[in-house]
Parts: C-alpha cells; sequence; structure tokens
C-alpha cells in the first residue's frame, strides 16, 4: 500500500528544527568534553569511571545495534523510549491535530492510548472487541472517518490476554490509510511470529515492544517503536533530547548478552501459567479462566470485587478488572514465582463468598 508518510504529519512538523543537543552535534571520542557545559569533576561519591556526569548518547546506538542484532531489524527502524508509552505519546503528538483528528481503541485494552490521546486532545473513537475478544472488522471500520489517523491493536492484549487475529490486522494494514500500531509489549510469551517480519511490506505500520516484562527490566524504563525511517524521523525530531538516560542504556546492553536466561525465564513463566490455570479448575470460586498468550491471565470469579478485597487484606495484590465492560467479574493476575503463586492459591482457598443477606419477611 503506496502511504506518503508525511502527508499524515501535524503540517507545523514538517519543518520543524529539532533541538541540537551537544552530543547530537558531535558523538565519538574526544580529549577533552567542553562542549555540554557539564561537571567535568564527577559524580559525587562515584569514581570517574562509573560517574553520571555526563549526558547519554541522545540516540542510543550501542543499544540500537544490540537490539538490531536480537530483533533483526535495521537500526534506522528502531526508536526507543522511556517505557513504549513514550512512543504511543509521541505518535499521537506527531500525527493527530489536537481537536481535529481521532485515534481508534479495541476495548477492552491497555488504557495508556485513551489517556495519552485525551492529554493531547485527540478524540478516541471506540472499537469494541467481540465477546471472545477479538477484532470486529465491521465496528473499527464504522469507527473510522477522514480524520482517524491511528488505529492501536494490543496482541497479545491487556487486559484479555489473548492474541489478536494476525488476518484482521492485515486487512487494516492494507485497507486503512493511516498507521496501525501494533502493540506486542507480551509478544515474548506467545511463541508466535512478530509483526516485525512485516516492516518492509507496510510503511504504515508501528511495532511496540517492551523490555519491561520479558527482559525484567521495568525499572529502567525502557521500550522501542520499530518502523520506517520515515516515522522514526519525526519521533525523533520531537522527543526530548536525552530520553533514554545512560543508566537505562548501560545496563540494558549487560542484561541483553543473557539471551540463555532470558529464554529459561520465558520458560518458567509459561510454566507456571500453565499451572496456575490447572490450580484454577479445581476452584469453586472460578467462574472462567480465559485463555491466555501473555504473562497474565484474567480470571472471572464470583463476587470478583469482594475476593480482589480479600486478597489485599492478605497483602496478595492483583489487579481488579471487574469493573471493565466485557470483562466483568474480572480478576487480571500476574504469573509470579513459584512462592508467589501458592500463596495466591492458598488465599483464593480460604476465601469463602459472603452468604446473600436475607430480607425480613
Amino acid at each position: 500500500m503506496g502511504i506518503d508518510i508525511k502527508t499524515l504529519v501535524r503540517p507545523h512538523l514538517l519543518n520543524l528544527q529539532p533541538y541540537a543537543s551537544a552530543r547530537s552535534e558531535f558523538s565519538g571520542e574526544a580529549q577533552a568534553w567542553l562542549d555540554a557545559n557539564e561537571n567535568a569533576y564527577g559524580t559525587p561519591g562515584r569514581s570517574i569511571e562509573t560517574a553520571f556526569h555526563r549526558y547519554p548518547d541522545p540516540y542510543q546506538i550501542a543499544l540500537k545495534q544490540r537490539i538490531s542484532e536480537i530483533k533483526n531489524v535495521p537500526i534506522d527502524h528502531i526508536f526507543l523510549g522511556n517505557g513504549s508509552d513514550e512512543a504511543i505519546d509521541l505518535l499521537i503528538k506527531v500525527f493527530c491535530r489536537p481537536g481535529v483528528d481521532n485515534i481508534v481503541s479495541l476495548p477492552p485494552t491497555f488504557g495508556m492510548y485513551e489517556v495519552a490521546a485525551s492529554i493531547n486532545d485527540v478524540k478516541v473513537r471506540s472499537a469494541s472487541l467481540t465477546a471472545d475478544y477479538q477484532i470486529d472488522r465491521a465496528t473499527v471500520e464504522s469507527s473510522i472517518d477522514e480524520n482517524t489517523k491511528i488505529i492501536f491493536f494490543c496482541s497479545p492484549n491487556n487486559p484479555t490476554g489473548n492474541l489478536l487475529a494476525a488476518d484482521d490486522i492485515l486487512y487494516f494494514l492494507e485497507n486503512f490509510s493511516g498507521l496501525v500500531v501494533v502493540d506486542e509489549a507480551y509478544v515474548d510469551f506467545t511463541g508466535q511470529t512478530s509483526f516485525l517480519k512485516k516492516l518492509a511490506d507496510y510503511p504504515n505500520l508501528v511495532v511496540l515492544q517492551t523490555f519491561s516484562k520479558a527482559w525484567g527490566m521495568a525499572a529502567l524504563r525502557l521500550g522501542a517503536a520499530f518502523a520506517s525511517p520515515s516515522i522514526l524521523e519525526f519521533l525523533n525530531k520531537v522527543k526530548m533530547p536525552y530520553n533514554v538516560s545512560m543508566l537505562t542504556q548501560q545496563t540494558a546492553l549487560k542484561v541483553l548478552q543473557n539471551i540463555r536466561q532470558y529464554q529459561s525465564y520465558i520458560a518458567a513463566i509459561k510454566n507456571q501459567r500453565d499451572w496456575l490455570v490447572t490450580q484454577f479448575q479445581s476452584l469453586e470460586t472460578v467462574e472462567k479462566i480465559h485463555p491466555s498468550d501473555a504473562n497474565f491471565v484474567l480470571i472471572k470469579f464470583i463476587n470478583a470485587p469482594e475476593l480482589y478485597q480479600f486478597l489485599v487484606d492478605q497483602r496478595v495484590i492483583v489487579r481488579n478488572r471487574s469493573s471493565v465492560r466485557l470483562c466483568e467479574g474480572g480478576l487480571r493476575i500476574t504469573v509470579g514465582t513459584e512462592r508467589e503463586n501458592q500463596l495466591l492459591v492458598d488465599a483464593i482457598s480460604q476465601y469463602h463468598p459472603k452468604a446473600e443477606k436475607t430480607l425480613n419477611a
């Protein structure tokens, strides 16, 4: 599908001159760094070799090189940000005119799409998933108008845990004239092919991934957007100059050397996910177990809000999704360690729904 990305960009950004930081004007080795008004003496309490007194690489080249090797995606197709939340915000900022344009979201889904749109004064058009949490093409199509710039597909979906049908996503990649964003935060747990393989075929495709989940770097705040250089050019224009800290870059580089441990963690999580499902099948309070391709499971319980509070009192914390449409009665439960999962099952086993109050005659 031939799409000129520049026709989708907010017009005033086309000729924007981004802020030129000291480290973007010069990169490489130097005998004396005297260009960025840093504290040349270092960081109190740290040796000069481990200090944080120099600004980080604003384009994270070394880290992108490692990610390129792992994901088999060219460096110029990679954008790194402060979690994938930053990429979501920047996509809306770059492509959606406040008060005019809109995005399409498929609830129940990740809430950040709607929050980021609302912050940027961009309308959200909801195209509800079906009862089995799949894409309804007709519903999505009826939500699109001439001012729709982005459709967000979360697959595996949060909070439902399931993969969306790839053919339905491909349909909109081929028939929608705006951006199609596929959020793959949980793809590592699926064993399915990522939409990264489709980047060369669709210039309007953006794939979001995160290093918070399978790679265990939630505290570092590192997310990625994979897309054509024509899209990422504008994300790099509007991002903050040093949006990924040196500490994050250095630590992530070290973590990404440990492929085998990453793979073993994924295997352990999937095994524990299967164990949890088996345990839930024998609990009387469970009404339905939704199939999951992620590192969490959505479970429908009898009197979920009461059970949620009971678990809080036991200091076992899950996510209450029971008030979300199509997730009524649902608690979203992250797969924990063997110990944590056993604590959860034991706690739920001790829970007994309160008897309904009988009315006096």
